[in-house]
């Protein structure tokens, strides 16, 4: 399976889920996005290591990961998210210590964190991007919006409200399957990649 090369396009947030993020990750080669969801711990470490100028005053578990591998000389050489399952991606981290390499098993934002501070590449497998990554129909318009909106990725909506404005989990499992691929084009779209990621995790568990 071919290798497919990833960079980081940014964070969004978002004010309906306490505590959601999603990371974007772009194709170095492409247009195609991948959104993952993840924590604020996480989403504030790699925020902190995408800045570079900030310094928290104590160093974060991801920064006293990196101490202790340039103690012992080990070098992350690579990340990989290597699986997709019910919607959770899976990566590994690839290592080097005296030449001999090996491979860790680790949640996908903790990967992508230290994948940032060794300025180590990040990869999918085209399989992965081709089942869950978004491509935006057409790239001009996108990057037309972009600009307008001055680097800022998306406007957090209120997603998954019910009429009263209160969160509703289960919003997208009493969808029919079209209604959510209509639903994808729209979030797309509106550059909303949490609620893309959310509904494209709902259409890969029922195709799968």
């Amino acid at each position: 399976m071919s290798l497919v090369k990833l960079t980081i396009k940014g964070i969004s947030y978002s004010q309906t889920q306490n505590g959601a993020y999603a990371l974007i990750l772009n194709e170095v080669d492409g247009e195609r996005k991948l959104p993952i969801v993840i924590g604020a711990f996480e989403a504030q470490s790699i925020a902190i290591a995408l800045e570079k100028e900030i310094k928290p005053p104590r160093p974060l578990t991801h920064d006293l990961f990196k101490s202790f591998a340039d103690r012992f000389d080990i070098v992350v050489k690579q990340v990989i998210i290597h699986k997709l399952v019910d919607g959770v991606f899976y990566s590994s981290i690839i290592c080097e210590r005296d030449k001999i390499e090996e491979i860790i098993d680790a949640r996908t934002s903790d990967a992508i964190a230290l994948a940032l501070r060794f300025s180590a590449p990040i990869f999918t497998y085209k399989n992965i991007l081709d089942k869950a990554g978004i491509y935006l129909n057409n790239p001009s318009e996108v990057e037309a919006a972009d600009s307008e909106d001055d680097g800022v990725l998306s406007t957090p909506e209120t997603f998954g409200l019910d009429s009263e404005g209160n969160a509703s989990n289960d919003v997208y499992k009493s969808m029919s399957l079209s209604e959510l691929h209509e639903s994808l084009e729209k979030a797309v779209q509106d550059e909303d990649y949490e609620k893309a990621a959310k509904i494209r995790d709902e259409i890969s568990k029922r195709e799968s």
